[in-house]
């Protein structure tokens, strides 16, 4: 009996324990199955996504970018496919040690390695940055066999870009580079950020950089299906990049060469510009630099050279160089006088080679001319006509007058960095300076300015622009370099729409005094030598810029000066004289008299123009030396010299 109870207890106990191991079977199924209507159903939509994505990467397609053409389609910057060799920092345990045992397969400098440490500091760790570029095919399959060496180390075929014409209108064109931290925050700020997703250059200067929108495309993407590695193993969808469109200058990059060769190793700047639409035909700023150096990361030694070199090719002098205008303001204050009503173009003002204001003593450029009217003025460039005449109308006036033409005024041209320059008034003085006894303005400040000199500091655009606008009877056009874009795709042109032009309202009478008074420079006055025997009448004036002030008391001596201490070489231009087609400014620094050195470049210009005519080598030499008036030897035609480099 009492065994028979024990069995009943035996199997109470176990029913009790199934039961309760039952229930926490069942419990468990039931999170189970809880847990997998929750992923299955709940979460399904997310967890998909994120399976879908572990199985595939989606990878941004650079565009090609946009070609660089000049007026005549020469190319002036492409791009061409090469290997380079990419380390990933935060891959990496050593980078040196790597970049060490990578030199044991494929040749890495010393310049490669500065480049290498300039990226990384300008970098994120985690960038793939090159160290080295434009690998050979033996280089490219030597690396591959040794791969599984270098963790974190890549060899990737990218686009470059090419400036096949080298230091050649570097300053228009500008260059591209590596972007730079300050401009990946600028970019994400912006609507473009998903657009340069995967690019890893931009325009940096020039028209590289002002048409960056236009140049650099619409990315593409592709959506690959990857291993467990994370290797790409076959394409799923995506749709294709857009190239950049293709920009088309107003540059006539045979005249641009011509002129930049012409400077020889001297410094300076032209601007030539077609008066009736603002085309610029040339822009150049001696001395140049070749943008090729930047496009793969400018090395130290390179950058150094550039940026601490005394005759700073880095500067744009025809966009950011400003220099006082010296006698080429004159025709502009004659303009201004018979505008304002001030002076007559029959009056009379005896030139005794002095002008005495105040006490002070201005001096002339020469000797006496005697009597002289507004014609003979402008012709013979007479220094104490313009004392009078700034006296007359006062600093105010002249800027009210000038400022329209363009001085001291931002022009609106197409490239980024220009400067404004110097037009002075009572008022800019008062905020140019700070101490009360600075910001009075003299009537002895006055007077220098009627000559182009004392504050007045203007840009070769300002110069060559204001000259296109009396070219071409008071109208004013606004500068600019590009004149169509070409679609990567449809191939179709399209030009760009110009500004409004904006009459200035002179009259016609007062503006063909002064346009004959200048085609008389070209006839019997200041650049009689330089413009014999050319075939077409042209305007122009002379000026001498003083790049140090010379006392009124002292004579300029050049040969007591150092070199860049000297005048500057001054001169504006038009032709032809009837109907311009062609209006430039040009200086050439410390190197003195306009007629001699700056004149003759504007000479060549028009014979190229306007009779296809390039000059003979002697005749280059001549002027690189500063020897030149007219042209000498036999002139080469301009059609036998061209630039030849078709669109690809």
């Amino acid at each position: 009996m009492t065994e028979l109870r024990s069995i009943e207890v035996d199997a109470a106990r176990f029913r009790q324990r199934a039961i309760v191991v039952g229930i926490v079977v069942f419990l468990a199924f039931s999170l189970v199955v809880a847990r997998l209507v929750f992923l299955q159903v709940v979460r399904y939509d997310a967890l998909s996504e994120r399976a879908e994505s572990n199985r595939t990467a989606i990878i941004p397609v650079v565009p090609n970018r946009g070609l660089i053409l000049d007026r005549n389609g020469v190319v002036l910057a492409t791009n061409y496919a090469a290997y380079t060799l990419e380390i990933t920092p935060s891959k990496v345990d050593n980078v040196n040690e790597t970049i060490d045992a990578l030199a044991e397969v494929v040749d890495i400098h010393q310049r490669d390695r500065r480049r290498f440490k300039r990226l990384m500091e300008e970098s994120r760790n985690f960038d793939s940055l090159p160290i080295r570029t434009r690998l050979t095919d033996e280089e490219v399959a030597r690396l591959s066999a040794q791969r599984y060496r270098f963790p974190g180390v890549d060899v990737k075929a990218r686009l470059f870009r090419s400036y096949p014409l080298g230091e050649v209108a570097s300053h228009a064109i500008g260059y591209i580079g590596r972007i730079n931290q300050s401009e990946k925050t600028q970019i994400q700020d912006t609507d473009n950020e998903a657009n340069y997703r995967g690019t890893e250059y931009i325009g940096k200067l020039g028209i590289e950089q002002s048409y960056e929108a236009q140049l650099h495309g619409q990315t593409g993407v592709e959506q690959m299906e990857t291993s467990a590695g994370g290797r790409a193993v076959r394409r799923l969808s995506g749709f294709s990049a857009t190239p950049g469109s293709t920009v088309m200058l107003s540059l006539d990059i045979g005249l641009q060469k011509m002129v930049e060769d012409l400077f020889g190793d001297r410094r300076g700047a032209l601007v030539a510009i077609n008066p009736k639409n603002g085309e610029i035909l040339a822009f150049v700023s001696k001395p140049t630099f070749d943008p090729n150096l930047f496009v793969d990361g400018i090395d130290q030694e390179s950058w150094q050279a550039l940026n601490t070199s005394l005759e700073r090719p880095l500067i744009n002098r025809a966009l950011r160089g400003t220099y006082p205008p010296g006698s080429t303001y004159k025709p502009f204050m004659a303009l201004g006088a018979l505008e304002t009503g001030k002076r007559s173009p029959s009056a009379i003002i005896q030139d005794g080679g002095t002008w005495t204001f105040g006490g002070h003593t201005f001096r002339s450029h020469g000797s006496a001319l005697g009597p002289v009217d507004m014609h003979r003025a402008i012709v013979k460039s007479s220094n104490v006509y313009f004392y009078s005449l700034a006296n007359e109308m006062g600093v105010d006036a002249m800027h009210d007058f000038m400022a329209p033409l363009g001085f001291g005024q931002i022009t609106g041209i197409d490239v980024n960095g220009e400067v404004r320059g110097v037009l002075p008034s009572q008022e800019w003085k008062r905020k140019a300076y700070r101490r009360p006894e600075q910001k009075k303005w003299f009537a002895g400040e006055t007077i220098s300015l009627g000559i182009g000199q004392g504050y007045n500091t203007f840009t070769m655009l300002q110069l060559a622009q204001a000259t296109a606008v009396l070219a071409n009877n008071g109208v004013k056009h606004q500068p600019h370099l590009m004149i169509g874009t070409q679609d990567a795709v449809t191939r179709v042109m399209t030009p760009v729409p110009s500004d409004p032009a904006v009459n200035l309202g002179y009259k016609p009478e007062n503006m063909a005094i002064v346009r004959k008074a200048m085609v008389g420079v070209t006839q019997e006055g200041t650049s009689t030598r330089v413009f014999a025997g050319a075939p077409y009448l042209s305007g122009g004036k002379t000026g001498t810029a003083q790049a140090v002030t010379i006392g009124q008391k002292d004579k300029y001596n050049s040969a007591k000066l150092q070199e860049h201490q000297r005048d500057h070489a001054v001169y504006i231009a038009f032709a032809p004289a009837n109907d311009p087609q062609i209006a430039l400014a040009v200086i050439v620094e410390n190197a003195g008299w306009g007629a001699g050195v700056a004149a003759p470049i504007a000479r060549r210009v028009f014979d190229y123009l306007l009779q296809g005519q390039y000059p003979s080598e002697e005749d280059m030499i001549a002027v690189r030396k500063g020897l030149a008036s007219s042209p000498v030897g036999t002139p080469r035609r301009v059609v036998d010299m061209q630039i030849q480099a078709p669109v690809p």
